[in-house]
């Protein structure tokens, strides 16, 4: 899909080199893509397959093998007791998040919260290319110079973007207005605002960079949810909220205390709210969907190296997206956990401490933030904090600058806008 680039666009220099085909970057080897999420998938569609499963003593009954045959019983008992965790399972979804609503793209309109890069971008663009009314706020500008503007969709004549800082009540207020006029009530509301991550010790955090954060990941939150909920609870059809948060905020690697407290906070809220829609009624019409990532191939991460890459392997936006658009299209609520080792981090916190210190210690959890982030600059140091600058002010950002400049070099706090 062609788009119009910004008529200033930034060097190639400027640029950080993300493409794996890039000519600096090496070939990776081969155990790179030997992850633990590749063999659960492989496992998943063959023997852990439960119609796979049935084929076994179905052939052997085709050979004439007998009922009492060992090989025959304990195909079968096996291929029973996959049959039956799957029924399990269904059972579980349906008890705990209903029958799916009926999704007709026709009649929906799809808001997304800070799409105007990275995974948010990809949704918004799945979406239009399907013909569906999709509206994108973001704080950056159409046609900007450099990293910080957007580059205006034209074949996507669905997508309609609205500059708007998503922290900011009054112009939440003012875009819900305009949205409701041009596009309809929105049905489906994704919140893919960014998260910056600063990457320094609560020690060394100033003051205005813990404030940002707040204000960009959770405040923001709160505004979107009252904002476009009452929509959808009165619309005929119902809507799907869609919240991005991380899995950091049950595993709290070093480094990271303002953005696994914001983190953790978005994922109470949003189960919070599920709970009052429980409560009252409205949770089949209103479906909830939460997704909690580990690190993705964004500009957000890009300073972060992964701890291990076979059991905690860098997810591409592609492949949320896919996960997301497919949930949301299905017309189910739940929890999405990405990669496969999210699925167990709620079993961390029942692990014995000195277990999950030995953990933590192989996994090199602690130590994966502090590597690239902090770099040497002249007599004093440069810490990086990547935010996509969805939720911000130009003017807030400024003062935030001003204000951390003051306190002196060993605050300085230097905002990149990339992607979320």
């Amino acid at each position: 899909m062609s788009r119009r680039v910004s008529p200033n666009p930034p060097s190639r220099s400027a640029l950080p080199a993300l493409s794996p085909f890039s000519a600096k970057t090496k070939t990776p080897h081969w155990t790179q893509a030997l992850t633990l999420d590749l063999i659960i998938r492989v496992l998943h569609k063959t023997i852990l397959h439960p119609f796979l499963a049935w084929l076994i003593p179905l052939c052997l009954r085709a050979q004439a093998t007998p009922y009492s045959h060992t090989s025959f019983v304990v195909t079968t008992a096996y291929a029973s007791i996959l049959s039956f965790l799957l029924l399990l399972n269904i059972l579980n979804k349906r008890i705990a998040y209903g029958l799916p609503r009926k999704v007709s793209l026709e009649d929906e309109v799809v808001l997304v919260a800070g799409g105007a890069s990275g995974l948010g971008l990809l949704i918004a663009e799945i979406y239009g290319m399907r013909g569906v009314a999709v509206a994108v706020l973001d704080v950056r500008d159409v046609g900007g110079v450099g990293m910080g503007g957007v580059e205006e969709w034209e074949e996507v004549h669905s997508v309609r973007y609205y500059r708007c800082d998503v922290g900011d009540w009054g112009e939440v207020e003012r875009v819900k207005g305009m949205v409701e006029k041009e596009l309809g009530t929105p049905t489906i509301l994704i919140n893919c605002i960014a998260a910056p991550i600063n990457g320094m010790s609560i020690t060394s955090l100033p003051p205005t960079a813990i404030s940002y954060t707040i204000h960009s990941n959770l405040v923001s939150c709160f505004n979107i949810l009252q904002q476009f909920l009452p929509g959808m609870l009165s619309s005929p059809t119902g809507g799907t909220i869609v919240t991005l948060s991380s899995v950091v905020s049950y595993l709290t690697p070093a480094g990271l205390s303002d953005y696994v407290a914001t983190k953790a906070a978005i994922s109470a809220v949003h189960k919070t709210v599920e709970a009052e829609l429980r409560v009252s009624g409205d949770n089949d019409r209103v479906k909830m969907l939460l997704i909690e990532t580990g690190q993705m191939a964004t500009a957000l991460f890009e300073a972060v190296k992964t701890p291990n890459n076979f059991f905690a392997p860098v997810l591409e936006p592609v492949q949320v997206a896919r996960e997301i658009v497919a949930v949301v299209d299905s017309g189910n609520g739940g929890v999405i956990r990405l990669p496969a080792y999210g699925a167990l981090v709620n079993w961390y916190a029942v692990l014995p401490v000195a277990i999950q210190r030995l953990a933590r210690y192989l996994s090199g959890i602690d130590s994966a933030v502090g590597v690239g982030v902090e770099k040497g600059k002249g007599n004093g140091s440069e810490r990086v904090v990547a935010s996509s600058d969805s939720v911000s002010s130009e003017r807030e950002r400024e003062k935030g600058k001003a204000s951390s400049s003051s306190k002196g070099s060993d605050s300085d706090v230097e905002l990149i806008e990339a992607d979320a």
